[in-house]
């Protein structure tokens, strides 16, 4: 069925071929590609056949499908031959050009005799003669020949190397890969690297190029000791390769890499990500060369005995690592003996083996923020996304294994008596519990001191809704209380009864959304319903009697909490004394019946409670009693949350020292305990916070990244997507452009994330964050498809215009970078309407001044009439903007947008209205004064104004009385930075002068 409708007219036809050029490489382009050449063949015009003939051998080529690349160059051929004045100079120059596409093509099916290729080659020498080409582009043909059969490539490197190069020869940059590699084979990686240099360093480029050199050169920069730069060219050499059938071989490579560096785990998520190229690679010679490097992963993971992890391989069946990595050595071992047979030599097979044998390089290269181990991969594939919140008890149970009674008896009592007294260990006894009982053979012991099965049923409820609880699930959290309260009753235990309907009240009013008239404020709400569970666990409490001391301790823990909580949500300090005394009855209640946890929550609670009243230093000796408690009475499992809370009153009394001690020292106890327990999370976020305060970026990325990859253990992926998110935007502040690239195209492939059942808003988070680090990272093409994306579902937002405009206003000014301004224009619209609904005045107009910069700057004169009606806008906007009484952080709109017409005029080369329009801007921004900000934007301003006065209006007179007066008051006020671009403006004027 045909992908779009025939052109009608060769206009038509060219525009076609034009639009799908633009498409990436793949099945639709190619696809589109065969039915242009259907369609031109009914014009009975050469030109357009022509046109359409190689737009689709480009399509083969690069689409991998070697096999129909030559056929379709034969009809190019014999139109040439019959036809050679329908080819003009570029026509006739593509057609010569590949030449070597075909070789390549031929030299990749094993199917194609040796006698063949070279007869190939012999056509090609003559063709050259023929029109009087010259022949380095053969000779480079000859050598590769040569060194794919494995023939001694050294006469063959000479005689191509030696020759000058032709208009004809690959580009530079594939020419140095083959150069590069000439000395890799030689064993002389340093002099290879040196070869490589201007390539790696991107200076030079090409289609394929530096994705294919930075494959090749990865290993030689292991061997020789350049791990970090390794490092460094994997992250961005994948990401140009990746899920690209042309570049299948390209992948493979960068997965032995990952084999060869101690991150088979990354290998295996690559793998899945590239599980395409197992059924989309048409070429032979690029299948072996991908199966090699999956082979050579699969293999490093099986040694490790991993051999039964899933992962992604051919279509159709459910794959192991073993059973995949059998099924890949068979294929790659038949297309090795195919080539080696064709080739009358054992070389492929010979290099395959090399590759195959090659001992890992190093034992651990962190290549990702987000590294992690097959026995992650492992645990986290038997969890399942879904039971992901059980891999905190997993970590729970290992580290308290011994303290589990092997007995079943004394297992359920030994699981009670932990969490009366609230001990993280009390985690690992109900895992357990909680497999023994869904076990089949599960009989419940009879012990009146364990009691009927029913309580102990409840009792795994009510670990599984605290757990529920800490995830901030807390509608789960109610029911399971519930349904726990319910068998407890019906188990005659009327205190644990008591207790679970009162967590079902707090949870009940944490989970409780705004539902009060249109307007009303939800944390009024919220806490409204707070104070209503507060009294309903106070008369709870009252109504029943006999309590046992834990259960009334636990009790008077909620009803505090309850009102801590009111107090956090609603920031009113009245709400504060309440409070405390909730605090101090748990305190005495506490200390009366020996009660060490409460106590130690009690003055938690306190120590809080001060911190939101304001009172930091009192916060401070609260929290330094309890530490001292804790040190002789414990709980000790109180003193990382203990320390983290003095570390985060010691970062608001801006003491990032003392801050950073404490929040290290908490972690370095918390790691004696489940994490779920001491909330290790919490620590590594605060001592990222420090980190960035003492300014140690890179220490503070460590720690944001360590404490997603808690949350994630814990099952609080909301949680650490969110922190990765903010890792990611770290990266791409300090630079670190491929680490958050890498970071975020992890996250997106998540299953959950992938399966739409992470919030949407969420990932469209994350998205519009890589958008952004592919932008910073001059990825211009991937940007912009990213942003065109995110606009387009983001206009469905109506609930959230502000966003769209957020959204719509990025996406216009990239469209715009990469001259499309009528799409640009579009898509501001739609952001211009969104700001009608949700205003975002300084959006909005930043938007539309940098559209008409744009279009002046590339456009120069032909643009000017776009770019202003763009700036007229813009001044709507600061009109309204300044009528609803907006302010924005540093020059006013109305500066920014004189400021603009400024550099719009200059671009156009009207400078007597540009200096008109800095004069004005100059004016609005007034004087500097000693203080920071406003020195820079105003030195700018005088800069412009000096260059266009000094030099494109040739008055440079009054031009340096400007720019002197400047830089003498600049230097008065002690704003010499701001003085260099001013004083070397002025010495150029006068030295032109």
């Amino acid at each position: 069925m045909p992908t779009a409708p025939h052109p009608q007219s060769t206009d038509e036809l060219f525009h076609a071929l034009r639009e799908n050029h633009q498409l990436p490489y793949g099945r639709t382009r190619t696809v589109t590609a065969e039915e242009l050449v259907d369609a031109a063949e009914r014009f009975a015009e050469p030109v357009p056949l022509i046109h359409a003939l190689l737009e689709l051998q480009e399509a083969y080529t690069y689409g991998s499908d070697p096999r129909k690349s030559p056929v379709v160059f034969a009809r190019l051929l014999t139109l040439f031959d019959e036809q050679p004045d329908a080819f003009d100079e570029r026509l006739r120059a593509q057609l010569f050009w590949r030449f070597k596409w075909v070789a390549n093509a031929l030299r990749a099916l094993p199917e194609i005799p040796l006698a063949s290729l070279r007869q190939w080659l012999t056509e090609m020498r003559d063709r050259y003669e023929k029109e009087g080409l010259g022949l380095q582009p053969y000779y480079g043909q000859a050598y590769q020949l040569a060194v794919h059969v494995g023939e001694d490539p050294t006469l063959a490197y000479e005689l191509w190397a030696g020759r000058r190069r032709t208009p004809h020869s690959d580009c530079e940059a594939c020419e140095i890969c083959e150069r590069a590699l000439y000395r890799v084979a030689a064993g002389d990686d340093e002099r290879a690297l040196e070869v490589w240099a201007p390539v790696l360093a991107g200076k030079e480029s090409c289609q394929e190029e530096p994705a294919r050199s930075v494959s090749y050169a990865l290993l030689p920069l292991l061997r020789t000791g350049h791990a970090d730069r390794a490092r460094e060219l994997h992250l961005a050499g994948y990401r140009a390769c990746r899920r690209n059938p042309s570049m299948a071989g390209e992948v493979g490579r960068h997965l032995e890499f990952c084999a060869l560096t101690g991150n088979e785990a990354r290998g295996l998520e690559l793998l899945a990500e590239n599980r395409n190229l197992f059924d989309e690679v048409d070429s032979p010679l690029d299948q072996l060369d991908f199966l090699t490097g999956v082979e050579v992963l699969l293999r490093r993971v099986e040694s490790l005995g991993h051999g039964g992890l899933p992962v992604a391989g051919y279509a159709g069946r459910a794959w192991t690592v073993a059973g995949l990595c059998a099924e890949v050595r068979g294929r790659g071992d038949g297309l090795a003996a195919r080539f080696d047979t064709r080739n009358g030599t054992s070389a492929q097979s010979g290099r395959r083996t090399v590759r195959l044998d090659r001992a890992p390089l190093l034992d651990a290269l962190e290549l990702a923020l987000r590294s992690r181990g097959l026995d992650e991969l492992a645990s986290s594939d038997a969890a399942g996304v879904a039971g992901a919140r059980g891999a905190g008890v997993a970590a729970s149970a290992s580290r308290a294994a011994s303290a589990v009674p092997e007995g079943l008896p004394e297992l359920i009592r030994r699981a009670r008596e932990l969490d009366e007294e609230g001990h993280p260990d009390a985690r690992a006894c109900w895992a357990r519990l909680r497999d023994l009982v869904a076990a089949r053979d599960y009989a419940h012991p009879e012990d009146p001191a364990v009691g009927p099965y029913g309580r102990l049923c409840a009792d795994l409820l009510s670990d599984e809704a605290y757990r529920a609880a800490e995830r901030g699930d807390y509608a789960s959290a109610v029911d399971l209380h519930e349904e726990a309260a319910g068998l407890y009753e019906d188990a005659g235990a009327p205190d644990d009864v008591v207790l679970a309907r009162a967590c079902a009240l707090l949870a009940a009013a944490e989970a409780a959304e705004a539902a009060g008239e249109d307007g009303e404020d939800e944390a009024e709400v919220k806490a409204a319903g707070l104070a209503d569970a507060h009294a309903a666990v106070v008369r709870l409490q009252e109504e029943a009697s006999g309590l046992a001391p834990y259960v009334e301790g636990r009790l008077l823990r909620l009803r505090a909490s309850a009102l801590g909580v009111r107090l956090q949500t609603s920031g009113e300090q009245a709400h504060a004394a309440v409070v405390f005394a909730e605090a101090d009855l748990l305190q005495e209640f506490a200390t009366r019946h020996g009660l060490t946890t409460q106590v130690s929550g009690a003055m938690l609670l306190r120590a809080g409670t001060y911190a939101l009243s304001g009172d930091l230093p009192a916060a401070v000796a609260e929290i330094d009693a309890l530490r001292d408690r804790l040190a002789s009475d414990g709980p000790a499992w109180h003193l990382p949350r203990a320390l983290g809370l003095r570390g985060r009153l010691q970062l608001g009394l801006r003491d990032a020292a003392a801050a950073h001690a404490d929040l290290a020292e908490g972690l370095r106890l918390a790691a004696a305990w489940p994490a779920d327990a001491v909330d290790t999370s919490r620590l590594h976020a605060d001592l990222a916070q420090t980190c960035l305060h003492l300014g140690r970026p890179d220490e503070a990325l460590t720690h944001l990244t360590r404490s997603a990859e808690v949350d994630l253990r814990d099952g609080k992926r909301v949680d650490a997507f969110c922190t990765y998110s903010n890792a990611a935007q770290l990266c791409l502040d300090l630079g670190r452009i491929e680490d958050s690239i890498a970071l975020l195209d992890s996250l997106l492939g998540e299953p959950d994330v992938t399966g739409g059942e992470l919030d949407d808003r969420l990932v469209a988070q994350l998205r519009l964050l890589r958008a952004r680090a592919l932008h910073a990272g001059d990825d211009l093409k991937a940007a912009t498809a990213e942003f065109v994306a995110l606009a387009a579902e983001s206009a469905g937002w109506d609930d959230d215009p502000g966003s769209h405009a957020m959204i719509a206003t990025e996406t216009a000014m990239i469209l715009a970078e990469a001259g499309e301004f009528d799409r640009a224009g579009e898509v501001a619209d739609r952001a211009l309407a969104a700001h009608a609904l949700s205003p975002r005045y300084e959006l909005i107009s930043n938007c539309l001044r940098e559209l008409a910069r744009l279009r002046a700057q590339q456009q120069g004169p032909d643009g000017l009439a776009a770019a202003l009606a763009h700036l007229d806008e813009a001044g709507r906007v600061a009109d309204a903007a300044r009528a609803a009484g907006f302010q924005p952080v540093g020059r006013s709109l109305e500066t920014a947008l004189a400021y603009e017409y400024g550099r719009v005029h200059a671009y156009v080369g009207a400078y007597e209205g540009a200096l008109a329009a800095l004069e004005k801007a100059l004016a609005l921004l007034g004087e500097p004064g000693a203080e920071e900000g406003g020195a820079g934007e105003w030195a700018e301003c005088v800069r412009l104004s000096g260059a266009v006065e000094g030099i494109y209006l040739e008055r440079p007179a009054p031009a340096l009385v400007r720019l002197d007066a400047a830089v003498a008051r600049l230097t008065a006020l002690g704003h010499l930075e701001e003085c260099e671009p001013l004083a070397s403006l002025a010495a150029q004027l006068r030295d032109e002068g």
